[in-house]
């Protein structure tokens, strides 16, 4: 295989990758593999699958030459494992696993790549648990941050941010539930970032217990922000809310850190990985609504408190994981399966 070749790769990925109404950690990964391989060298050829189109996956494949590498977004590899499996002899298919289920087409997807990069070390183990994969064939590429300013504390403390698109498993419902017990205190508001298109019910029945617990107003909802729109939300904060029911990384909770931000999040999936400084955070059992309530009213009447973790946010925001360092992990896997298939090949 020439040189070319081996930093050649076909990267298939959602149809919604760039779409800024459709803002995700997943997309936003995505976004950074290619730009940063892009930017070492690599031809990446994007193949963008809409989620109503599952041929597309199948047809592009068999297209590609005999020994081609091409890196497969989890959600489409899953979606689309039996495609998957029919060219895993012919090609070099790595799984780009944001996520881990116990769902058999998952499995399927997996069996049929020679390598698995996932975002955390959870859910690798997920991976090489549920499935009974081969632990060596499942490397960590961590999500990276941005380089950010440091944010400024206001006096009291008082501005929350919960970000994440508004569905069941990031756990907005949870958070409201808390807030609606801490109408008691004066001055706070909890601004909600993230695309209100997933799961339409449930952001209906967001509306209705916001509604009823009188949170309209100092519990917004903005929709998705991206660029300096969400920076700028960013800097008017105090304390990151995540309430996630799952995670398998937790994106906000790293990106929070790298600018310096306290969190209070669920002691869940990759959440304590993406923490790397538990002083700079607080963790609660997830599901609990009582147990953020809690967490809440103690970080909104201790300015002690707050001051102690955003001295340890800042301190940590001074190691922030680079997303160069996520590309090269990547690139890393990409060649060596390049090269360890050449060396087998006759």
């Amino acid at each position: 295989m020439s040189m070319s070749a081996e930093r050649r790769v076909s990267f298939f990925v959602p149809a919604a990758i760039d779409d800024p109404a459709r803002v995700s950690g997943g997309n936003v990964y995505d976004q950074h593999v290619r730009d940063g391989l892009r930017r070492s060298g690599w031809e990446v050829h994007m193949v963008p699958i809409p989620p109503d189109d599952g041929m597309l996956t199948g047809l592009t494949l068999s297209r590609l030459p005999d020994g081609a590498l091409a890196l497969v977004d989890g959600l489409i590899a899953a979606r689309e494992s039996v495609a998957l499996g029919l060219q895993a002899t012919r090609l070099r298919l790595i799984v780009l696993a944001h996520m881990v289920t116990a769902d058999s087409r998952e499995r399927d997807a997996f069996r049929a790549a020679k390598r698995i990069i996932a975002t955390s070390g959870w859910t690798r183990s997920e991976i090489i648990t549920r499935h009974s994969h081969a632990a060596h064939d499942v490397i960590v590429a961590y999500p990276g941050t941005d380089p950010a300013a440091t944010t400024n504390a206001s006096p009291a403390g008082d501005r929350l941010l919960c970000i994440g698109v508004v569905a069941p498993h990031k756990g907005q419902d949870l958070l409201i539930g808390a807030l609606a017990h801490l109408t008691d205190v004066d001055g706070w508001t909890c601004t909600f970032v993230g695309s209100l298109d997933g799961a339409p019910g449930f952001v209906d029945e967001l509306t209705r217990a916001r509604h009823r617990a009188r949170l309209t107003a100092r519990a917004p909802f903005r929709g998705a922000l991206v660029g300096t729109r969400l920076d700028s939300a960013y800097a008017r904060t105090d304390l990151v809310v995540v309430p996630s029911r799952y995670e398998s990384f937790g994106m906000v909770v790293a990106e929070a850190q790298a600018r310096g931000i306290p969190v209070l999040a669920s002691r869940i999936g990759g959440i304590p990985e993406a923490l790397s400084n538990e002083s700079a955070g607080i963790l609660v059992a997830p599901e609990d609504p009582r147990a953020l309530e809690v967490a809440l009213r103690h970080w909104l009447a201790s300015p002690a408190q707050r001051s102690q973790l955003k001295a340890a946010a800042v301190a940590a925001s001074r190691r922030a994981r680079p997303w160069s360092a996520t590309v090269a992990a990547i690139a890393s896997t990409l060649i060596e399966v390049a090269f360890r298939e050449t060396a087998v090949s006759p």
